[in-house]
């Protein structure tokens, strides 16, 4: 992608969802196809990409694939051919996390690289650019002067996640669903346990931290940054949210579009990466979708306040406060004046123990005639389930059926400017439209001439009929009439003149497009810049043993999911940090006087039922990693599922001895 244009990358669960995340703006939209697509329940069929893929070139908007879990060696034969399926399709890219792809025989097709591949540093991104991809998501941990840095050793195009839900371990080093469950993170199923209420204990078992949601972090917003990360190198920027609904997709797509249209305004030496202009029948605002709550992260530098430790769910907007408990019904006072609340409406508050209560009502009307602030509300569910609900408590409200309603409507118009000229010829008249790329479509038709019988008006109505491109994809940026007198020409004839230029210029722009060419890997090939690997590089097949061989490296461990690493190891690495949040770090302060005495804050334990994990502080990179163990009933599984099919698990074939590495020599 030219470093002068911006990419507003967008997330699809479905086709039809994609389709609407290009007609709100996007300059790209990511999707799973029907397989090793890291969610595990939004995939699409090879047809219902194409469809998408058709939509998205009209506006030269770019479609990506996601081919992103980590593979056995039996998986390497269908993702090839998946892979030519979807190049067949039409697709502009796929984003990998298997360095074994580029062992195999792809198609020449652009490859990204996956959040997964987990680039945190100048020469792992280097690396990935020079052994053949074009497009790389960098961390979502990194500083605007750590993007600065890698910018300087790149020329590929920088991509960064500027919304969604947060992973708050680094991206592909993250292994406690696969230890407890079975489920890799690394394979698109995740049990998200970092979402789970903790106890937090110290070294001598004393409560630091009461069921507290310690490892999930509120959700990203970068609203407020996108300059400096434009200024840093970002040129593609990513909303997550694969899993999200329609409403979301329209809402924080539409979002973007009006902060990058106003950026652009202010920036001529930028353009936007795709075609057309955007306008919408509702004003986008993040605070309507699903959020635990905002932090642009560790992008301006660590924060003390990036957890979302009471919830992980959607704690809402505030509303108001209860003003009296019936048998059947609430009664509040909101806070804003006008505010209107619906039937269907979904309010929440934090009982004492600070747990969200959630509250979907029935019915809401007003409580009286003469306070238009205060509202009587029918919840769905019987009022002795609402613990702690009582006059003075605070309402917020996180599903506001309005919203929704409108949303499910049209609530977009994306337009691609056109300049018309209609030109008089010897036995007719032609028309010619050419669109703000530089496209023509032209048409013509032969026909008598008549002068107008009202000169003056035939202008106006000429203008006004050539205008007309209804449910097009184009719009008028200017007309201009070349013609020797007022004449009068029929609105059929113009209609005519009109439908064959634009199906013209439609084909025009069809030919014209030309996907993203692959990116050659440097040759002799560079060398990996590091010469061991341990688990946490994630080789699980023969074909990514071979690539990094290939690249210089001299020991390489199996990913974590061939099930060689049966101790306590890290099994999530993370830039989060519990004691710092719980300011309990060493820089903050000695120590920190809690209710049984002075905490000692290493090591802390994580408890959740019978689950234990330990948390180790590496304080020179400001790092934090949950250790533990994989549980015997993952292996006893494991084992089980290997015997059935011995070629199923890299490295763990049963009747062969397993090494815990393997050494390559050069």
């Amino acid at each position: 992608m030219p470093d002068h244009q911006l990419e507003l990358l967008s997330p699809a669960r479905s086709a039809d969802i994609g389709i609407e995340a290009i007609n709100h703006g996007a300059d790209a939209v990511y999707i799973g196809g029907p397989s090793f697509g890291a969610r595990t329940s939004a995939d699409n069929s090879v047809q219902e990409i194409a469809r998408l893929v058709q939509h998205a070139h009209r506006f030269n908007s770019r479609i990506f694939v996601t081919l992103n879990t980590i593979l056995r060696d039996d998986e390497l034969e269908p993702a090839r051919q998946l892979a030519w399926q979807l190049y067949d399709a039409g697709v502009d890219a796929l984003i990998i996390q298997d360095m074994g792809l580029l062992e195999i025989d792809l198609p020449p097709i652009q490859l990204h690289a996956s959040t997964q591949t987990d680039i945190r540093t100048p020469e792992k991104a280097r690396f990935l650019q020079d052994a053949g991809l074009s497009q790389i998501v960098l961390a979502r941990e990194l500083t605007l002067e750590q993007i600065q840095a890698i910018r300087t050793e790149t020329q590929c195009t920088l991509e960064f996640f500027v919304h969604g839900a947060l992973c708050v371990a680094y991206s592909g080093q993250c292994y406690i669903s696969h230890a407890h469950t079975g489920r890799s993170a690394n394979r698109g199923d995740c049990s998200q346990a970092c979402r789970l209420p903790y106890q937090v204990m110290d070294s001598q078992g004393r409560f630091v931290a009461h069921d507290k949601h310690v490892l999930s972090m509120k959700d990203n917003n970068q609203s407020t940054n996108l300059a400096a990360l434009v200024d840093a190198g970002i040129r593609s920027f990513k909303i997550e949210g694969r899993y999200k609904d329609l409403a979301y997709v329209k809402n924080i797509t539409a979002h973007y579009r009006k902060l990058f249209d106003e950026l652009l305004e202010q920036r001529p030496e930028l353009a936007r990466a795709s075609s057309g202009h955007t306008t919408f029948a509702f004003t986008p605002d993040p605070d309507q979708n699903f959020n635990r709550e905002f932090t642009d992260y560790f992008v301006q530098g660590r924060q003390q306040d990036i957890g979302a430790f009471d919830t992980p769910k959607n704690p809402g907007r505030h509303l108001g406060y209860v003003t009296q408990v019936g048998p059947d019904w609430v009664e509040l006072t909101t806070s804003e004046p006008g505010t209107v609340l619906h039937n269907g409406d979904g309010l929440c508050y934090y009982d004492l123990q600070k747990e969200l209560v959630g509250m979907a009502i029935n019915r809401a009307e007003p409580a009286s005639a003469l306070a238009v602030d205060q509202w009587r509300v029918y919840p769905k569910d019987p009022m002795a389930g609402f613990k702690d609900l009582r006059r003075g408590t605070e309402l917020n409200r996180n599903r506001d059926m309005n919203w929704v309603r409108m949303l499910e409507k049209k609530s977009s118009e994306r337009r691609i400017g056109v300049w018309v000229a209609l030109d008089e010829t010897a036995d007719g008249f032609a028309l010619q439209l050419t669109d703000e790329d530089g496209h023509t479509g032209k048409a013509s038709v032969a026909a008598a001439k008549a002068p107008a019988k009202n000169p003056a008006q035939a202008e106006h109505t000429l203008r006004e009929q050539l205008g007309r491109f209804g449910a097009t994809l184009f719009e008028p940026i200017d007309m201009s009439l070349n013609l020797s007198q007022p004449w009068f020409i029929p609105a059929s004839l113009l209609n005519a003149l009109r439908r064959d230029a634009v199906q013209v210029l439609e084909a025009a722009r069809v030919a014209a497009y030309q996907r993203p060419p692959r990116a050659k890997p440097v040759e002799p090939p560079v060398a990996y810049p590091e010469d061991t690997l341990t688990y946490l590089a994630n080789v699980y097949n023969e074909k990514a043993r071979d690539f990094y061989a290939k690249h210089g490296v001299k020991v390489i461990a199996a990913a974590y999911e061939s099930q060689e690493e049966e101790g306590d190891v890290s099994l999530m690495i993370t830039k989060h940090c519990v004691r710092f949040s719980l300011s309990l770090c060493p820089k903050q302060a000695k120590g920190v006087t809690g209710v049984q005495g002075t905490v000692r804050a290493e090591p802390l334990t994580l408890i959740n039922g019978k689950e234990k994990l330990t948390l180790r502080f590496d304080c020179k990179p400001c790092e934090m990693h949950v250790v533990g163990k994989i549980k015997k009933s993952v292996l006893n599984q494991t084992a089980r599922e290997a015997q059935a099919a011995p070629l199923k698990f890299y490295r763990t074939r049963p009747g062969r001895p397993v090494p815990r590495t393997v050494t390559t020599t050069s």
